[in-house]
């Protein structure tokens, strides 16, 4: 496979890939202070919220996105900021709350290998505590009196909001195309990225490097969704905690699918059809077949380059903010994404 790192010229030399704890460890003492605030900032009088919100917190995964606000403040201003804790705190909360929204929508029972909110209490439960994490959420930011993060919070909910609905707008269209996929992924997952890295630039008052900031987390999402999405297919269920080809079942607009169905259309139409009524029934007895389908079809070695392409585009954008080991660490995580991949 080949190389997308940048040249050094126009970025962070190539280093060796550092592991996740690694580039964590860039801002332990601000990372172990996030964490911590992620549980103190729930203050619900009513105690199965708190029940279900430290059950979904507990139960969430690297804390990627705060990692990101923390880099990005340090990066723009090398200095302990409690008030970049404390957004980058908000960030996971809002996160949080995306998931357990998902989880709803797609009936899981499991998220890395943990029971869910709507499985261990219900639906109802589930939805109305991933709601009260949202409202949560932006009643801690105002306590930033900000207008402009404000804005930039409120404006990329309603993006994540939207992509999410445009998701399921697609659900078991076998017609969805790439750009259909891009819109969704550009909002339910990207917006967040962006957020948690234009944020840290508001927070510090450098506000020349918005436009850079956001092309970094748009592109980086961009690829880690899409890294994501061929793993659906290529990956590791255990190291996932989900089945491989959970998406195609719960007919998912994902890029391998979509792609592989263009591809087959034009190559192999009884193949093509079974893939189209898997994708539009949500059945799948013969998931080994179809996955085999969608991995001949040379659709992954497309999605590949295509998130390649977007980590380069990532690593680029960092190319005009300040060098130091916070951009680094940045820089760092675009390369362990893609080694997924590997």
């Amino acid at each position: 496979m080949t190389s997308t790192s940048i040249t050094a010229s126009a970025t962070t030399p190539a280093l060796p890939k550092p592991s996740y704890a690694d580039i964590q460890s860039i801002v332990a003492d601000d990372f172990e202070i996030m964490d911590k605030q992620v549980f103190g900032s729930l203050n619900s009088k009513v105690q199965l919220v708190m029940n279900v919100s430290q059950h979904v917190i507990n139960a969430g995964g690297k804390r990627m996105r705060p990692l990101i606000t923390l880099l990005c403040a340090r990066m723009l201003h090398d200095r302990p900021s409690e008030q970049a804790m404390h957004l980058a705190a908000i960030t996971e909360m809002l996160h949080t709350a995306t998931l357990v929204h998902d989880d709803v929508i797609d009936k899981s029972g499991q998220r890395r290998g943990k029971p869910t909110a709507n499985a261990t209490w219900d639906n109802a439960t589930a939805v109305l505590v991933g709601d009260y994490l949202i409202a949560r959420a932006f009643n801690l930011l105002v306590g930033f009196q900000s207008l402009p993060l404000l804005q930039l919070f409120s404006d990329g909910t309603c993006d994540i909001a939207e992509g999410e609905v445009l998701q399921l707008q697609h659900q078991h269209n076998p017609q969805a195309t790439e750009d259909d996929y891009l819109r969704i992924i550009d909002g339910k997952t990207s917006r967040l990225f962006m957020m948690a890295t234009q944020g840290a630039a508001i927070l510090q008052d450098q506000t020349q490097y918005l436009p850079a900031l956001a092309d970094f987390g748009q592109h980086f999402g961009n690829a880690f969704q899409i890294i994501d999405d061929v793993l659906d297919y290529s990956g590791d269920s255990e190291m996932m905690g989900k089945n491989l080809g959970d998406d195609l079942a719960e007919g998912k607009p994902t890029l391998p699918t979509i792609k592989a169905l263009e591809l087959l259309k034009s190559s192999d139409n009884s193949g093509y059809d079974q893939l189209r009524i898997a994708v539009q029934t949500g059945k799948t007895p013969n998931a080994e077949q179809l996955i085999a389908l969608v991995r001949n079809s040379g659709s992954l070695a497309y999605c590949t380059q295509r998130a390649l392409e977007e980590t380069r585009l990532a690593q680029q954008a960092l190319s005009i903010l300040p060098d130091n080991r916070y951009r680094q660490g940045l820089y760092q995580l675009t390369e362990l994404a893609s080694s997924r991949l590997i």
